[in-house]
């Protein structure tokens, strides 16, 4: 078995909902990042001894929050060791629009993972693009290179869609599959 932690930042509790749902799939710990940008010591020991990092972020203005940020800029200290590489690395990110360039939050979280030397894992997933899809199936919103979800910016986070969780429950079992085949 792979260890594999959900590292994320939620400013309004829907990424928060979508990196459960990721944790859930993927039967990882979940570390969140604080309001401040910061984690606890025995988070970045989590982190150390994971074999896979699974990032997550809301997407604003089109990038990952401050919080996030200023995360990644401590995680140089793993990246100057080299302490993260080889590890799996995915992303994930809701926005409050259909697009809301949510795929420059997954290439900031992607070049993240390749500064630290990871392997990325994307969704694997097809996405749902027939006459007959719904806004309640998996992978509606159609990323490849890591989860998406949508959520109205008024909505509750009880209102996320049930498509956009499994997407996510789903990915994380993807994530996890990936990690323990590496691992070998």
């Amino acid at each position: 078995m792979a260890k594999t932690v959900v590292v994320f930042h939620s400013g309004y509790g829907h990424t928060k909902r979508m990196a459960e749902a990721v944790a859930e799939g993927a039967g990882a710990e979940l570390v969140a990042i604080d309001a401040d940008g910061n984690i606890a010591d025995a988070a970045w020991e989590s982190l150390a001894s994971a074999d896979a990092i699974i990032m997550g972020s809301p997407t604003y203005m089109g990038t990952v929050s401050w919080q996030f940020k200023r995360f990644a800029d401590a995680s140089s200290k793993q990246w100057f060791a080299q302490n993260w590489k080889d590890k799996v690395f995915a992303g994930f990110t809701n926005s409050a629009t259909m697009n809301g360039d949510k795929l420059s939050t997954l290439h900031y979280l992607f070049t993240l993972a390749m500064q630290h030397s990871g392997i990325w894992v994307g969704t694997g997933m097809m996405p749902s693009n027939t006459k007959a899809a719904t806004r309640n199936d998996p992978n509606y919103v159609g990323s490849f290179a890591g989860a998406m979800a949508q959520t109205p910016s008024d909505a509750g986070v009880d209102e996320m869609l049930p498509g956009d969780l499994e997407t996510a429950r789903q990915f994380g079992a993807r994530v996890a599959e990936v990690a323990v085949r590496l691992k070998g």
